[in-house]
């Protein structure tokens, strides 16, 4: 995408002297359209360059960035990261490789492994303190304040299973002479046969193999940009991708301008932020958040960033709108100073309210939030606070609101010739029903699948079903009615479960199948909630 119809802008007698670039800037594929001229001195091109003296693309690439930020100087105070997001469209996930955790080194490794078989964008690279270091080589020959692009992985079989990267460094002269570097003992004992047979080759000069420990320990910023694929014939790992632009506004309070709030830590404004929810059908899914607030002027660089982050809540499995009261924290970011955050995460089934926003209340700007799931989420944004008589039957609006949770059941009946069962609930209330997971081989489940409903009707009861899972056509076990009235606090309740009117005992009564627990509350201040 970024050299549009490529063949169509090769070099040739008719070229009219332009090129047509695209960038993914503040959410979108922009068109940038440069001349050919690029600056040069004394017949050398001034900036980057290719080692092929007949290959212009990336020079010219270069250009038209520049010219979207306003010149070339301002390319030098954006970010690897920044750029490789701005070049690809992917999400940037970036790691301090300084004092990295011992005991996390082969999470790490997996994690850049799996970015490689998804054909990720990886670089790595010495962060200097001071400028005059830029430049300066290490003393295994590796050069600070430069990029190196990780390009492959392999294991060794030695009895310890020794871990490898591969590496290449766009810039000429001597690379890592560290163990298994070019001319090092350790190279020097594999012979060619052994390293073509693990996988150690290297097809250019600038390249190179580094043991991971060695790496960890060399290098102190790791990039990974993760390139967002879709279709039947993508390469690498297909995700479903749901995207918002959205604004942190300042309004007055109360209203729908009022969407700056802060972080978690200012609980009484927090609420007040955007709001997107999403669901996870599956349990252990995970999923990648990216945050990235717009840059959209013409000094795009010099523009002074806010200090943004997300913060992550698990709610209602029907939850259709705003949350008014905190709910239990899923996962959150870290707070930082930066055009984008990312985050990494394994979720259990349910439904998840995203919040983002900028570490101080007040504070306007207008970002893009994407969700990147395994499978389809159904991601929407939250705008309304409370249903309307317009989206109710009858046309009349809801007075209480009831949160109910059901924990589990205890004493269920048995349904299988091992004396088991596959059992899960269904929370009914006038006309809207919440189902729950099933919990496999057990007459004691545990649910813990919380609903919410907006009731019009107080005498109404909630009605709970158990059911049994089955492979042609689930069969019914048992059901609960429980009274909803308005209530002062939470209540928790261990309900007895009873079967069809034809299964009465001799007394009449329905036999008891066993008990249902659940909390539960109801209250008239909707905005509570």
């Amino acid at each position: 995408k970024v050299v549009p119809k490529h063949l169509d802008q090769e070099w040739n007698k008719n070229t009219a002297g332009i090129f047509r670039f695209c960038l993914w800037l503040s959410g979108a594929w922009v068109d940038i359209i440069i001349d050919d001229r690029l600056p040069t001195v004394d017949g050398k091109l001034l900036h980057s360059y290719s080692r092929s003296k007949n290959e212009f693309w990336g020079p010219l690439l270069e250009k038209a960035y520049a010219k979207y930020f306003g010149c070339y100087e301002l390319l030098e105070l954006g970010t690897l990261s920044d750029s490789l997001v701005d070049l690809t469209g992917g999400l940037s996930e970036t790691t301090e490789l300084w004092g990295y955790p011992k005991d996390g080194h082969e999470e790490l490794y997996q994690r850049i492994k799996g970015a490689l078989d998804a054909h990720s964008l990886l670089c790595c690279a010495i962060s200097v303190e001071k400028l005059e270091e830029m430049g300066e080589r290490t003393a295994q020959g590796l050069v600070k304040g430069h990029t190196y692009v990780i390009i492959g992985a392999a294991i060794i079989p030695t009895p310890n299973k020794l871990s490898l990267l591969r590496l290449r460094s766009p810039w000429s002269g001597p690379s890592w002479s560290g163990p298994y570097g070019r001319g090092s003992t350790e190279w020097s004992r594999l012979s060619s046969t052994d390293r073509d047979r693990l996988g150690l080759t290297c097809q250019e000069d600038a390249e190179f193999w580094i043991p991971f420990e060695d790496f960890v320990q060399s290098f102190t910023d790791l990039c990974i940009c993760h390139v967002v694929r879709s279709g039947w014939f993508a390469l690498g790992k297909v995700w479903n991708e749901a995207s918002f632009q959205g604004e942190w506004t300042v309004g007055d309070k109360g209203t729908a301008k009022d969407r700056s709030g802060g972080c978690i830590n200012n609980r009484d404004t927090f609420l007040q932020n955007p709001q997107y929810r999403f669901d996870i059908a599956e349990e252990d899914s995970t999923i990648m958040l990216y945050l990235q607030q717009c840059v959209t002027d013409s000094v795009a660089p010099t523009t002074p960033l806010l200090v943004i982050g997300f913060h992550v809540m698990q709610v209602e499995m029907n939850r259709a709108f705003r949350v008014h009261s905190i709910q239990r924290r899923a996962c959150s970011s870290e707070y930082v100073r930066a055009r984008g955050v990312f985050l990494r995460w394994t979720f259990k089934r349910g439904r998840y309210v995203i919040v983002p926003t900028t570490y101080d209340p007040g504070s306007s700007g207008k970002f893009i939030l994407r969700v990147l799931t395994e499978k389809d989420a159904d991601a929407k944004e939250l705008q309304k606070d409370l249903p309307t008589a317009k989206m109710l039957p009858c046309n009349s609006a809801p007075c209480l609101v009831t949160v109910i949770k059901v924990v589990g059941a205890k004493g269920l009946e048995k349904q299988d010739s091992l004396g088991m069962a596959d059992p899960y609930c269904v929370i009914i209330c006038e006309g809207q029903s919440v189902r729950s997971s099933v919990c496999m081989e057990t007459l004691d489940p545990v649910w813990n699948t919380t609903a919410i409903f907006y009731r019009k009707d107080v005498d109404a009861p909630i009605k709970i079903q158990i059911w049994n899972s089955n492979i042609l056509m689930d069969s019914y076990m048992a059901k609960a009615h429980i009274q909803a009235p308005l209530m002062l606090e939470k209540q928790i309740l261990e309900v007895e479960l009873t079967g069809h009117k034809k299964r009465q005992s001799l007394t009449g009564e329905a036999p008891v199948l066993g008990t249902v627990c659940v909390e539960l509350f109801t209250t008239d201040d909707m905005l509570s909630v």
